[in-house]
């Protein structure tokens, strides 16, 4: 039977995460993201390229609300 690395064992919950600085949206860490999650500010290239647009955040005001 092989065994298993510590670390990481299934659960996402437990994984690190921040917002992309274009859109606003919750970025989950991912194994591609390892070496530069510091580095990582965009959840994708469109939010990459966008990125003098930026959408402001706002963390006192509930989005659903009207």
């Amino acid at each position: 039977m092989k065994q298993r690395k510590e670390g990481f064992k299934g659960n996402k919950a437990d994984l690190p995460s921040k917002l992309c600085q274009t859109c606003a949206r919750t970025m989950t860490w991912r194994k591609a993201w390892a070496k530069n999650w510091a580095e990582v500010k965009y959840c994708s290239d469109a939010c990459r390229q966008n990125k003098s647009n930026p959408k402001k955040i706002s963390t006192t005001s509930n989005a659903f609300e009207k």
